[in-house]
């Protein structure tokens, strides 16, 4: 693993790349696959407090820049997730364990399992853009982000990171929110609601007909949105969407992030893309005589 160590909260990550949420990340195999071919650390996919099926196909696409899904949040549910996430503790995997729920008791109950199996942070995942009751319900309301990230953070002792939606109005107060419930980090951004028409059958591809866009072409609408929050918070960021090279990476962190979450670049380069990313990060580094992430944080905003 390439080391260019940094920081989010009392985490400690050998390197500033991350796994998002949804790629690889239910089996405990492929996510020690995905840490051992350089992933500084994995971000499990979100799990709730029951089974859930998620929605019928077709739930992915492929598009011209990037990948369109509406999977509707399948898990096995918490109980019987807790397993994977030991078999990773085991392996020494850093752990960042996503959860959702539909109201603050659900994210609290989920967030103690959470910890007790052994996650070293929790994701709240508060912006899924098309599972009704779990995302941007919950997502776009100040005060009940506020309130579940206060109720969570004062259930547990590790950090709390809090995934925010593009698909609002103003993404820095929901974040400020965030940051006043207690919050160790901001993620942002989760996928942008879109959706695919067959113009043959004249109707919406996904079964959901709403889902959530991914892949290269979001890269500005993430940049951006990290830029406006970094202004408004006093608390790391962790940047996704679109990272697909190290100039994408430093580009975020330029904007205000100190690591970044990749997901759909696994699909355009391999499960290597990790490490690839690190070195591509250190040579432009050395090039340009930075000897550490944190002078790169935010130079942007400057």
């Amino acid at each position: 693993m390439i080391e260019i160590p940094t920081k989010i909260a009392n985490l400690r990550l050998k390197n500033p790349t991350i796994l998002a949420s949804g790629i690889m990340d239910e089996d405990a195999g492929s996510m020690i696959r995905i840490f051992k071919s350089g992933a500084g650390a994995i971000v499990t996919k979100s799990i709730g407090l029951k089974p859930r099926e998620g929605y019928p196909n077709p739930s992915v696409i492929e598009l011209e820049c990037g990948l369109l899904n509406a999977m509707g949040l399948p898990n096995p549910g918490i109980e019987e997730f807790k397993s994977e996430v030991i078999k990773l503790k085991k392996s020494k995997v850093t752990v960042i364990g996503s959860i959702f729920g539909s109201n603050s008791k659900e994210f609290t109950v989920l967030g103690t399992k959470m910890q007790d199996a052994g996650v070293n942070a929790l994701e709240l995942n508060m912006s899924c853009p098309h599972a009704k009751g779990y995302g941007l319900e919950i997502g776009s309301d100040q005060k009940i982000v506020e309130k579940i990230t206060t109720n969570v953070k004062s259930s547990v002792s590790i950090p709390v990171f809090v995934k925010i939606s593009p698909n609002l109005t103003d993404i820095p107060k929901i974040a400020q929110s965030a940051e006043k419930g207690g919050a160790d980090a901001i993620v942002a951004i989760n996928t942008v609601k879109a959706m695919k028409i067959d113009i043959e059958t004249q109707r919406p591809i996904l079964s959901n007909k709403i889902g959530g866009y991914s892949g290269k072409a979001i890269k500005p609408i993430g940049i951006r949105c990290v830029y406006e929050i970094y202004k408004k918070v006093n608390i790391p960021i962790i940047g996704v969407g679109g990272i697909n090279t190290g100039e994408d990476a430093i580009e975020y962190m330029m904007a205000g992030a100190s690591a970044v979450q990749i997901g759909s670049a696994i699909y355009s380069r391999d499960i290597y893309v990790f490490e690839k990313i690190c070195k591509e990060i250190k040579n432009w580094m050395k090039t340009n005589n930075y000897k550490k992430i944190d002078e790169l944080i935010g130079v942007a905003n400057l």
